[in-house]
Formats: C-alpha cells, structure tokens, sequence
C-alpha cells in the first residue's frame, strides 16, 4: 500500500487541476484527501447471451456491447451502517486504510464492484500476457453458485461442512470457522468481526475461509424456481439486471456464511441473497478464472 505524500511537489503538480482532490469546503481542518467518489472504472463488455437470443437475431453489434462507470472504493461506512447502535467507528476509519488489515477480505463492495473488479483484472492479465507475445486466454469472474459449491466441498460431495465433517468444532472441541456460534457470542471463534483470510485450515482443495468470515457474492441470480430453467450439465442461471429493472430481477446469490451468522449459512448447501447494489460489513468475493481448453489435458 502507498501513501500519498502531499509535502512532495511532485504530487502536488500531478494532482493541480484535477477533481480528484477534495473540494475545500469538504475538508477537515483543510487536510487535503483523494476524493474517492471520482475513481471510476470505465468498462465495456459484449454481452453474448443477449446476442445469442433469437429475438436479437440481425441486429448491429454495437447493441450488445454494454458501457458502464463504477465506483471501485468500497463503501466505508458498512460498519456503522449494518449496525447503528454499536461502537464501529474505529473499523469505519482503518478497516480500508490501516496496513494491520491487509491480509483481510474486502467488504463493503456490491454485486457490480465485484464484477468490475474482475473484468479490471481480466483487462490487467491479458496486457501482461500480450506483453509477453502469449495468448489472451484467460478471463476472471464471480463464480457461479455450482463452482462455489464444487469448490468450497473441496472433493467431499457428501460434507455438510468445507472441513469435511458434520461438526462445527473439531475434536478439540475447537470452533473450525468464524461465524456467530451463539446469541452474541461472536468472540468465541477468536474473532469479533472478520479475521485474516488464511486464520482457518483450508479444505482439501487449498482454500481458506470457504465457510464464515465474510459470505461471497457469486454470478448467479435468486430465483425461487430457477431449479426448474438449470442445465443438469452446466447448471447456471444469469441476468444482467438494469438499472430500471424491478427489484426482484436484482438478487445475487451469496455463499458461505460470514462471521456475523449462525453455523446453518456456513453449511455448503445453503444458500442466500442480496441485491446487487447493496454494501454490506459481511459479504466479499472471491474470483476464478476460465481456463484455456488445452490446460485441461495436460
């Protein structure tokens, strides 16, 4: 992480005439800050399901390709947002800022951040592969809730639980995730509110935090009978939701559990939502990454 160091009058020449300072009527005690409203991702994808409709079938190209600007700093005051009657200033101020939080999973990002975040990403590794004279193969992404699922049993289709057992302690009597294990007993797992990615055993796939410490949004959306339009092979449903869209057509699917719920949610079955532009103190995301067909026979 790096500071900006408003002393230097490099930074100060770089930064003159641009709005990325805060106004001085925005100021306090005239501290100069970055005004992180202003750092926006621009993005444009093509989107292949709307194109593939057979509705959709003649038109120009350039109706499938979809443009947008996203606000890529997390919204910092989840903390106090999510739970108004409790003393969160302190992560209000250096949960997104402080260096002891590094090691931490993101929060207060919405469905949209997330999918930004790995279409950036996607953008980040092909120029590094173009620089190299590679092919451009790889694509990050939210997982679907069916590869969340896959992942997080870590090859034990039948396990309630990522660790591998039915039991939410192991047998010594020691707590395997951090979650809420009672009415207000958040401490017991050794940690109040979010811990480090890596404080828990991973499964047997080699990945952490699969279950409690934050839940994680995925690709697909909640629909109450989407089990009735899923491919047995590939099962996924999608929709990129407008803004103008009724609410019902913005939920996302999150997994996992997060240190605020009880043992059910961190089962590897279950399953909840949250609207895609929400900010919440306990939902992140992981990403994955598609892949070249030629990988796989190796």
């Amino acid at each position: 992480m790096q500071t900006l160091k408003w002393s230097d009058p490099k930074t100060v020449e770089a930064l003159a005439g641009t709005d990325l300072i805060l106004s001085p009527d925005d100021r306090v005690f005239g501290r100069k800050e970055i005004d992180a409203s202003k750092l926006v991702y621009h993005s444009e994808t093509f989107d292949l399901k709307q194109a593939a409709m057979r509705e959709n079938a003649g038109k120009p190209r350039s109706k499938f390709i979809v443009k947008k600007n996203t606000q890529i700093y997390p919204d910092t005051l989840v903390w106090i947002r999510d739970f108004s009657y409790s003393y969160n200033e302190p992560m209000t101020k250096r949960y997104f800022a402080h260096p002891s939080f590094d090691n931490y999973p993101v929060v207060g990002v919405n469905w949209i951040q997330a999918t930004a975040f790995c279409e950036w990403r996607t953008h980040y590794l092909n120029a590094w592969l173009d620089g190299k004279k590679r092919v451009q193969e790889s694509d990050f992404r939210l997982p679907t809730e069916a590869q969340w699922e896959y992942a997080a049993r870590g090859g034990r289709s039948q396990s309630m639980f990522p660790w591998g057992n039915y039991y939410l302690r192991n047998k010594k009597g020691c707590l395997m995730a951090n979650f809420k294990p009672g009415r207000g007993n958040y401490p017991e797992d050794g940690g109040f509110y979010t811990v480090r990615a890596d404080a828990y055993w991973p499964n047997d796939f080699g990945l952490y935090c699969m279950a409690g410490n934050v839940a994680e949004w995925t690709s697909s959306i909640y629909y109450e009978g989407r089990n009735n339009f899923q491919h047995d092979l590939n099962p996924d449903v999608r929709w990129n939701a407008k803004d103008d869209d009724p609410p019902l057509m913005k939920r996302k699917i999150i997994r996992g559990g997060s240190w605020k719920d009880v043992g059910y949610y961190l089962q590897t079955g279950t399953s909840t939502y949250e609207y895609q532009d929400s900010t919440k103190s306990y939902i992140g995301f992981r990403s994955v990454i598609d892949l070249p067909a030629a990988a796989g026979r190796r």
